[in-house]
């Protein structure tokens, strides 16, 4: 009889110690439920995600579109805030318009200074540009190409005009 007792008051003791968390849940039931549905959910949810994401990159080869671009040039040093180049930009292109009476030297010297901001903007931007390969008219057009294209990409620069902004469509 001693270890039948002993047996009868290892099960009461257990009753006892899991009584809270029986009565727990026995009134937490629908809050439990609710919260392993969600999590359930939420977790088909991911998966359908990452593999609407995985497909995507598939259908358009995103690994072939980001392997030319050399992302250790966002890191260096002379690289200047997108934000800073709108600026300069803006600034030569005010001066470039409104500096009648200047010398050709000073000219050409901020033409060559403006040619750069906008060669900067483009490697910023990823944009394709064609500036120092071209010279004269050539030059010209390739460089209201490239205020276009940078324009289009979100970088408003005025127009030749003073007072005027660009619309390119």
């Amino acid at each position: 009889m001693g270890v039948g007792r002993a047996l009868m008051l290892a099960l009461a003791f257990l009753a006892v110690a899991t009584l809270p968390a029986a009565f727990a849940l026995l009134f937490c039931y629908d809050e439990i439920l609710d919260r392993v549905v969600c999590g359930w959910s939420e977790w088909r949810e991911r998966r359908r995600e990452k593999r609407t994401i995985a497909r995507l990159d598939r259908a358009v080869e995103a690994d072939a579109l980001t392997r030319d671009i050399d992302l250790s040039e966002f890191d260096s040093a002379d690289r200047r805030p997108l934000e800073q180049l709108a600026a300069d930009l803006r600034r030569l292109r005010g001066q470039r318009v409104g500096g009648v009476g200047r010398s050709m030297v000073w000219h050409s010297a901020l033409v060559r200074a403006y040619d750069d901001r906008l060669r900067r903007a483009c490697r910023a931007l990823g944009v394709t540009e064609h500036l120092a390969e071209l010279d004269g008219v050539d030059q010209d057009i390739e460089r209201v190409r490239v205020e276009g294209v940078l324009h289009a990409a979100g970088l408003a620069l005025p127009a030749a005009r003073p007072g005027q902004w660009q619309r390119h469509r």
